[in-house]
């Protein structure tokens, strides 16, 4: 697997898993019905370093981005998303993006990464523990579930 920075013709190849993901509303606190131009805003935006993993064939098997979480004198604290094409998971992608992402976020300076809206029973939950961050908070039945209701959303940390 091949993790390198994304360009912007990266992102035609990441749309198809990011609104797939998106429009399930199982995971991430976005708006279902995202258009396209504006899910572009939210993954490619400036400012923002944005990875793509390929597969030995060359597919975006998976993104991920990391921005600061703050301004100012808190700008060392990053914040990252994360997505894997479901017809991708449980190889490693994940994984992989993950220790890259927190390879390059300490060598750019940041000092702790921090998710702000973890769905608690998204599945990336254990991946995160398992490399460190903890569950710093958790807002409760903050997330409407599509099928198991009311859930809640962790505010999850790690030093880096």
């Amino acid at each position: 697997m091949l993790i390198r920075e994304a360009v912007d013709t990266d992102w035609p190849r990441i749309w198809p898993f990011w609104h797939r993901i998106v429009s399930g509303a199982e995971t991430y606190a976005w708006d279902p019905d995202t258009s396209e131009g504006d899910a572009r805003v939210l993954w490619m935006a400036p400012g923002k370093r944005v990875y793509v993993a390929e597969d030995a064939t060359g597919r975006v098997v998976g993104s991920a981005y990391v921005t600061p979480n703050y301004a100012g004198p808190a700008a060392a604290v990053a914040n990252a998303g994360f997505m894997v094409d479901p017809d991708h998971s449980g190889r490693g992608v994940g994984r992989a993006l993950a220790e890259h992402v927190l390879r390059t976020a300490k060598a750019d300076g940041y000092r702790a990464m921090v998710f702000n809206a973890v769905v608690e029973t998204n599945p990336a939950v254990k991946l995160w523990t398992s490399l460190g961050f903890t569950i710093v908070g958790t807002i409760p039945d903050a997330y409407d579930h599509p099928t198991r209701g009311r859930v809640g959303l962790h505010v999850m940390h790690r030093a880096l």
